[in-house]
């Protein structure tokens, strides 16, 4: 889910005994090292969240490691046995990460934190469920991104649509209305599975369930099905692929040529849509994926981050008093307008009000879900049976036989000996 580039970030100090935690820097004061993954947070940012931390907490440096998405798993991974050359005193993962790394091990639990300190009522769904496990909690809320409809205002005002689309009902008339000549609707590639996701779970559906232990697919399930069959009303109202998905070409740049009335995105391809058509600048809008009521925007896959502290640091109550500050409404609200994203609790969605974008995703994110909670997910999506299982049934195939070959090939891998 790196569409989203919102998704990890790390944290690291310098290692002693070969274990994985931090040693007093010099001058006699403590060192704590946060890993933040690139991009995560802009240099401002964590500039001014350091000054801030080390002035609240005297006697403390603040050590910031930006970290590549390449081969981070391993580091982290060795961050948590405590064999790292460099420790870790608060590590940021990506939402659905969390799971992977607890069945690891070396994860301290934080549920009691997040009940008396952090406010864990109100995070988002999409991203404290698969910070927990088992009833615990391992990852901690830091911020969000998601997908909303990005549309072209000038179509919408020359089709006589004078509002955003509130129901699924409201949204494929208003497309409908769109997709006329040379004009697609919508461009929604046959392969977009976030997007089918959401889409399922309005149904009441499920990529995978747990039974008795054990993780099966569940895309031949009727509610599955039945969310498949929308995604095929919407999309057969463009002419996106049946056989790629949103990068294959990016969608961005089919939205930029002027004719696609909408494409269903992170806000943050607005940016690159302009830079490629300056003409469109003031010409493009946001809206939440409509829900199957006025009442409830549509389910989302929820892409973010969360924060996890290392069993083996030697800094636990420094640590905790880090991610404190990060997820305080202080710098939560800094970093939501900073990089637009979405904030970690539902209670603090106004703070980005003013910013279109972002204020869409806030609503589309309190419907927010996130991928199965099975360690072994990562290993799905790098086989996606759910893909070929999109395309057949947009080209025609039975859907029931093709959902059961996807569901089959799902509960195989989650189920498969390491």
């Amino acid at each position: 889910m790196r569409f989203l580039a919102v998704c990890t970030a790390l944290v690291a100090v310098t290692a002693l005994s070969g274990c994985g935690q931090s040693a007093e820097s010099g001058g006699g004061s403590e060192k704590v090292t946060l890993w933040l993954m690139k991009g995560s947070a802009s240099d401002d940012f964590i500039t001014r969240f350091t000054a801030d931390f080390e002035k609240q907490h005297p006697g403390i440096d603040l050590d910031v490691k930006i970290q590549e998405w390449t081969g981070i798993g391993d580091k982290v991974n060795a961050v948590l046995a405590g064999t790292a050359k460099e420790g870790a005193d608060v590590i940021e993962v990506g939402n659905t990460q969390v799971a992977q790394y607890v069945e690891t091990g070396g994860l301290s639990e934080l549920t009691l934190e997040g009940l008396r300190s952090w406010g864990s009522k109100d995070w988002l769904r999409g991203l404290s469920e698969p910070g927990s496990v088992n009833g615990a909690q391992y990852g901690v809320p830091w911020y969000a991104a998601n997908r909303v409809v990005i549309y072209n205002k000038e179509l919408f005002a020359n089709a006589g649509i004078k509002s955003e689309p509130k129901t699924r009902q409201e949204w494929l008339a208003a497309t409908q209305k769109l997709d006329k000549g040379d004009q697609q609707g919508i461009y929604l590639p046959g392969q977009n599975w976030y997007v089918l996701a959401g889409f399922i779970w309005d149904e009441g559906g499920e990529l995978a369930v747990e039974s008795g232990g054990q993780w099966v697919g569940a895309l031949d399930d009727e509610k599955a099905l039945a969310g498949m069959d929308f995604y095929k009303q919407l999309q057969g109202l463009g002419d996106g692929p049946k056989d790629a998905d949103e990068e294959t070409p990016p969608q961005s740049g089919v939205f930029a040529r002027g004719q696609t009335a909408q494409i269903i995105a992170p806000p943050s391809q607005a940016a690159q849509i302009e830079a490629a058509n300056p003409a469109l600048k003031g010409k493009i809008g946001f809206f939440p994926i409509p829900g199957k009521s006025a009442d409830k925007a549509g389910s989302v896959f929820t892409g973010g981050s969360d924060l996890i502290i290392p069993e083996k640091t030697r800094q636990r109550g420094r640590a905790v008093e880090l991610i404190t500050a990060l997820v305080s409404e202080k710098w939560q609200t800094e970093l939501a307008r900073t990089m637009s994203y979405v904030p970690n609790k539902t209670t603090l969605a106004h703070v980005v009000q003013g910013n279109e974008g972002a204020t869409a995703m806030t609503v589309g994110a309190a419907q927010g879900r996130a991928t199965p909670k099975s360690a072994r997910w990562a290993e799905v999506e790098a086989k996606n049976p759910i893909k070929p299982f999109m395309t057949a049934v947009l080209s025609g195939q039975d859907p029931r036989q093709a959902a059961k070959t996807a569901s089959d090939t799902v509960s195989k891998v989650l189920s498969s000996d390491r």
